[in-house]
């Protein structure tokens, strides 16, 4: 038996399995969600998993706030409402409207990814997002583990004044995205990445 083959053989974990999560995590959205619902009990694996994420100063950012039920309508309809409010009307667009309010209806759970500073900020912001998207994808990779299809939707209307309000945050907190969660309806689809000699500079001396 080789070194490497010994090393392999006195491994804490599955390092194969964890590879296959890790590569095979996917963004699946709501147009592809089933309606078969995710127990709640997997949505606080998920919640459980993401606070083990790496944090500086262990000041723990990340807050999430999980719309189920009744309050996915509240919220589908909220960000409608956001969306028709803040375009122009000459820009306004009933498809994607509709579609926001579709989204949370179809989906088992959406969760509001926010992040929370620290009244003495004496972490970096940029360093408390990372902290948050560490967070994220914890949350990501154990439902793909689940067989869970999720997705992290950002932009304007998640970063608004009117979603923090809507989610009560204070002015110096962020909303960084929504995170839709369901069953998929199709199958898990594949993904490619550039080899590693793409992005990668070994400095040796």
């Amino acid at each position: 038996m080789n070194i490497f083959a010994k090393k392999l053989s006195v491994m804490k974990y599955n390092l194969s399995e964890i590879n296959e999560i890790i590569r095979n995590r996917r963004s699946i959205y709501p147009k592809h969600f089933s309606k078969r619902k995710v127990h709640k009990e997997m949505i606080e694996t998920l919640l459980e998993n993401a606070r083990w994420a790496p944090t500086h100063g262990l000041t723990q950012p990340w807050s999430f706030k999980v719309f189920m039920d009744k309050g996915l309508k509240k919220l589908g309809e909220f960000h409608a409402k956001t969306y028709k409010m803040k375009t122009p009307a000459n820009l306004f667009l009933t498809k994607k409207h509709d579609k926001l309010i579709m989204n949370a209806i179809r989906s088992s759970a959406v969760i509001a990814i926010c992040m929370k500073r620290e009244d003495i900020e004496k972490i970096p912001e940029i360093e408390e997002i990372a902290a948050v998207a560490c967070a994220v994808q914890n949350m990501h990779l154990t439902a793909t583990a689940y067989g869970i299809g999720a997705c992290w939707i950002t932009g304007d209307l998640a970063y608004s004044d009117e979603m923090k309000a809507f989610l009560g945050l204070r002015l110096k907190d962020r909303c960084l995205g929504l995170f839709y969660i369901g069953y998929p309806n199709i199958e898990w689809p594949k993904g490619q990445r550039q080899p590693i000699e793409y992005f990668t500079e070994w400095v040796t001396e």
